[in-house]
């Protein structure tokens, strides 16, 4: 390649990652306005091969100064900057909280559930398919102070925990610093930082699910550990937080096949067979409740991947690949995933052609990495087809490229890797502080919004008898007014139980909402106390329609 041609790639490559640090810095300082709808471009997704094709670290020495940076960095042990990293979690999740302060439609379905079993108020919402999991962990936060805030704490548990864990498996795959680093990457990346003030359990899974991952690795890695019970357990942690999460398992499974070959699980036959069985004795509890609650041990399974919202089948993977990979883990993220990526086509490929010939490949990070790339793939792949996609379904892969992505930098950047990852630990802290505006100001004002509606007239409806909303917002509804709470198909299939106080809420831009002659017949012609409740929400108005308490046998 010419100079002149060099220059110019070095130029549009310093040009596009000035760009990216500029407007990161204007979210920082609260000007995102400026950007459309708070969202950042990718600029360093055009920065990154432009570096490459610059390669000015061939020709050029550091300056002093960078230097003596670098040495200063590499002196603070990786536990220091994970501290750190963790500590910056805790913030995050804290500021975040003043601008989504209430419970979202999801996260009070499972609050509703953790209540129901501290104090026997209605479990608004709940559905049989749902897991377990997360209403347990909050029943136990609920003991401790009966609030939304207990809830939420919960959620900074489980983000810790997952943070913990990407750097503990990362620091034995790479070093403490790049796990550090890898840490820090997945909480700036925009779908995960998302969730980390909510009460949900996909975070939580993440961790459990590449604990699993790792147990594996090291199953093959240390044939005469005892890895692999180990995994079936930690495997059954995460099916109980999140039925969705066997579709992970599944794809993992696959995945070790792909990368180890069936012989080298079969050599491991009685640890295989222990494992088998744990996970099996592990699953009877919910295969009996499931023949109890719908004929079939596998029917709630088939009842939580049938709600998903999805237009035709593979209509989630149609979404992951048009998200992929910026929309998951944003600017900085999305290059590192991208490195990722491409590293684990590399190793397959040199497997590939060892085989072919004839030289059996013994390095066993190869291997490693073909497992983590096929694991990420195929997760995509398991879960864009049974179910509508969503980035927190995909939080596992993110977390694997990443991995990959850090591990392969140093290669890509040869011997300059110690001031290429000191620069990208930079750029990704500043991101961490410029997505978190982007949470705040792009995606919670939305659901805010709707809950300005929401809440207040659920909290104006709270009664001190048996009650019953009748809305499109029934988990929130429940919530906030401790009633039970039902959607209008629900109420239309069933009586409500004597002595119960019936309202339907309707909102002026409502959704779920029947027309008027269905109201008339939902009614049936009783005497129904009108009263208008106006609110601040992008809602609008309510009009509640009071029922006369029910009255003969109870249908449900």
């Amino acid at each position: 390649m010419s100079a002149r041609r060099t220059t110019a790639w070095a130029v549009t490559a310093a040009a596009l990652t000035l760009a990216a640090v500029a407007q990161h810095l204007l979210l920082v300082l609260g000007l995102g306005g400026v950007l459309p709808g708070w969202q950042p471009w990718p600029f360093l997704l055009g920065a990154a091969p432009a570096w490459w094709l610059a390669r000015p670290h061939r020709r050029t020495g550091l300056p002093r100064l960078c230097r003596t940076a670098v040495r200063g960095l590499r002196r603070v042990p990786g536990g220091a900057y994970c501290a750190a990293v963790l500590l910056l979690a805790a913030a995050v999740w804290a500021v975040l909280q003043d601008h989504e302060p209430y419970l979202g439609h999801e996260e009070a379905v499972y609050a509703n559930k953790a209540r129901a079993w501290a104090d026997g108020t209605p479990d608004a919402g709940w559905g049989p398919y749902r897991p377990i999991g997360l209403p347990a962990l909050g029943r136990l936060a609920l003991a401790v102070h009966d609030g939304v805030g207990a809830l939420r704490a919960v959620a900074l548990l489980l983000t810790l925990f997952t943070l913990t864990v990407t750097y503990l498996v990362a620091a034995r795959w790479t070093t403490p610093r790049r796990a550090a680093l890898v840490t820090l990457l997945v909480l700036g990346g925009l779908g995960f930082l998302r969730r980390v003030p909510e009460f949900l359990n996909d975070i939580g899974t993440t961790g459990l699910l590449l604990a699993v991952v790792f147990l594996l690795v090291r199953a093959q890695e240390r044939p005469g550990s005892r890895a692999l019970p180990a995994a079936a357990l930690v495997a059954l942690a995460a099916f109980h937080l999140r039925y969705g999460s066997l579709g992970n398992l599944l794809a993992i499974a696959l995945a070790a096949l792909v990368a180890y070959g069936p012989r080298a699980w079969l050599a491991q036959g009685r640890r295989l067979a222990v494992a088998a069985g744990v996970f099996a004795i592990g699953l009877v509890p919910h295969l009996v409740h499931a023949t109890q609650v719908t004929g079939s041990p596998l029917g709630l399974i088939f009842w939580a991947t049938s709600q998903a919202n999805r237009a035709y089948v593979g209509d989630g993977l149609v979404y992951y690949a048009a998200i992929f990979p910026y929309r998951l883990a944003g600017d900085l993220g999305a290059v590192v995933m991208t490195a990722g990526l491409l590293s684990a086509a590399s190793a397959a490929r040199r497997r590939i052609r060892a085989r072919r010939a004839g030289r059996a490949e013994t390095d066993p990070r190869l291997a490693r990495r073909v497992f983590l790339g096929a694991t990420a793939v195929l997760v995509f792949v398991v879960l864009g087809v049974v179910t509508d996609g969503e980035p927190r379904f995909v939080y596992l892969p993110v977390v694997l490229l990443t991995i990959l992505g850090v591990e392969a930098i140093p290669r890509y950047a040869g011997r300059h890797s110690a001031p290429v990852l000191a620069v990208t630990g930079a750029l990704a802290a500043l991101t961490v502080a410029g997505t978190a505006q982007v949470v705040a100001h792009g995606a919670m004002p939305g659901p805010t919004a709707l809950a300005r509606s929401t809440v207040p007239v659920a909290e104006r409806l709270s009664a001190t008898g048996p009650c019953l909303l009748v809305t499109g917002y029934e988990p929130e509804a429940g919530w906030y007014s401790g009633c039970d709470a039902v959607t209008y198909a629900r109420y239309r299939t069933m009586t409500p139980r004597p002595g119960t106080t019936v309202r339907l809420v309707l909102f002026e831009h409502g959704r779920l909402q029947p027309s008027g002659a269905e109201l008339r017949r939902l009614t049936g012609g009783r005497h129904v106390r009108t009263r208008t409740i106006p609110t601040h929400g992008s809602l609008g108005t309510a009009t509640v329609l009071t029922l006369p308490p029910a009255r003969g046998p109870y249908r449900g």
